[in-house]
């Protein structure tokens, strides 16, 4: 476990950064967990009272630019609750206050000379740690990288730098990505939930969806290779966006499978999420999983006209099987509400495949190197799942690859009389860290379910989004996962954004994330 800076304390370090006195070191400051003081005791919650870090960014960037709020002052905000939640949530890594607020200032300053880039600039964001970012370590949550420090920036992050946005720190993670819990299995420390600490954020994008939803950032890029955007989204109460495979470049990424990974955004509504995505998305000539197709306008698509007579298929043979009674329950209100809004709802039967040929046996061969030569670095999980590519051969490898494009065409046709697939994103609510098991076998079994409803897509490469749609009795956030034909984000962004502004799920937000807006009145309402 890495400490703070020696020279400085950390928060020492974030509160000269906060008011911008004093020398400060140059580089990152490093975070670690300390404590276990509940997040949902109000005397004890000694988060600051700041509306800026509860707005999306659709809200925030029109102030933005007509200078009514200073990036500045956004890039502080998050920084103060990074100070105040980190040490309990444990969702940063490496936090880089100096040069955020550096970035905050130019954007400051650009804007006031009228030079303003669209409605990233100025906003804060965090990284998934295992996206490159040149001169700020990338450890992708593990030992064998927690010293790594890339040369230049992942194609994402620099598009993102050309929108403007500042650049909080890189967030925490299941380890190598190879895993949907973030609880026993990061070098750093396991993830909390913000809803509630004694659960599991999901995974393997665990700390972008514990740091969105409690307001340290106004959004992430995570990865997705089995569901590790949309799972983490579900259980955090967040947006996630899988976009269709090669819609986005993965180049400058630590990899788990080249076949199936996705890059993507987590944010507190739709129209943030189509934001995001505007500004990733494009053809990236030098990643040769990436498409070269037009990029829409997503945000201008997502409010647009439509999204309420779409055909809207609901596969219940695999999908709504063995469903947690109230995740039922509230996918079935969400798809009757879809019905109201106009779309044409129908039960439909559809091709699902559950192979992770592919997967396991590209995640080992990345890492295959590293298990001979450091097997001691691998968290013991993390290594006895790689070994399980170990024994594929490469006749085996090349019919799952050649089966794998065959159905990713198929899965292309059941689109011909649909426009959206409409399932829960995960068939159970967060559970409990208690509840995640240690044995192998049984960690293997767990993994199957809470990725059950999202490894789908990312074997179609279907493009797809978890949006809010109900909480448990027990306040546990519950995620509709919505899923379009290929290179159709700017449709599924469109339904999606209809439900959401007919409902009030995504209004909701764990106590120290609140900051006095409302919280819902348990009906969506």
């Amino acid at each position: 476990m890495l400490n703070s800076d020696s020279d400085c304390s950390r928060r020492t370090f974030l509160r000269t950064a906060l008011v911008g006195a004093g020398s400060l070191l140059p580089g990152a400051v490093h975070l670690v967990r300390t404590g276990n003081a509940s997040l949902f005791n109000p005397a004890a919650d000694t988060a600051p009272d700041d509306n800026l870090t509860s707005h999306s960014i659709h809200e925030l960037a029109p102030l933005v630019k007509q200078r009514k709020v200073s990036p500045v002052e956004i890039t502080r905000a998050c920084l103060a609750r990074i100070e105040a939640l980190n040490p309990q949530l444990n969702a940063f890594i490496t936090v880089t206050a100096e040069s955020a607020l550096a970035e905050a200032r130019r954007a400051e300053s650009e804007i006031e000379r009228g030079q303003w880039r669209g409605p990233l600039h100025g906003i804060p964001i965090g990284l998934k740690d295992l996206i490159d970012t040149a001169g700020v370590r990338t450890t992708a949550a593990s030992a064998l990288f927690k010293d790594r420090i890339p040369q230049e920036d992942a194609p994402v992050v620099q598009r993102l730098r050309e929108a403007g946005a500042v650049f909080l720190g890189k967030l925490n993670m299941h380890e190598l990505a190879f895993g949907p819990t973030t609880r026993t299995t990061s070098y750093f420390g396991r993830v909390r939930n913000p809803w509630a600490i004694e659960h599991i954020s999901g995974g393997s994008s665990g700390g972008c969806g514990a740091a969105v939803a409690a307001g340290l950032c106004c959004a992430a890029l995570g990865s997705d290779t089995g569901g590790s955007i949309r799972q983490p989204a579900a259980f955090c109460g967040i947006v996630g966006l899988k976009p269709t495979y090669g819609r986005v470049s993965t180049r400058g990424t630590i990899p788990v499978s080249w076949s199936a990974d996705h890059i993507g955004p987590m944010t507190r509504g739709v129209m943030d999420a189509a934001i995001l995505l505007q500004a990733i998305a494009g053809y990236d000539t030098k990643d040769l999983t990436s498409y070269d197709m037009p990029v829409e306008d997503y945000a201008v698509a997502s409010a647009g006209p439509g999204g309420l007579r779409m055909r809207v298929g609901v596969p219940r043979d695999f999908f709504y099987t063995s469903l947690d009674s109230e995740v039922k329950e509230a996918i079935e209100q969400a798809i009757a509400a879809l019905g109201e809004l106009g779309a044409e709802v129908r039960e439909i039967t559809m091709e699902v495949s559950t192979d992770r040929t592919v997967i396991l046996a590209e995640a080992y061969a990345y890492h295959v190197e590293n298990i001979a030569k450091h097997p001691d670095l691998f968290l013991p999980e993390t290594l006895a799942k790689f070994k399980l590519g170990a024994g594929i051969d490469v006749g085996t490898y090349i019919k799952a690859r050649l089966e794998l494009d065959q159905h990713r065409r198929q899965s292309m046709k059941i689109f011909s009389g649909l426009d959206v697939l409409a399932t829960p994103t995960a068939p159970v609510p967060a559970p409990k860290d208690s509840e995640i098991p240690t044995k192998f076998e049984d960690i293997m079994s767990k993994d199957s379910l809470l990725w059950r409803n999202t490894r789908p897509f990312n074997l179609s490469g279907l493009p797809t989004i978890s949006i809010p749609c109900g909480f448990t009795k027990a306040g546990l956030p519950i995620g509709l996962q919505l899923s379009t034909a290929p290179w159709r984000e700017a449709a599924v962004l469109r339904l999606a954004h209809a439900y959401e502004q007919r409902t009030s799920w995504h209004t909701r937000h764990p106590r120290t994330a609140a900051h006095g807006r409302r919280e819902g009145n348990g009906k969506g309402e």
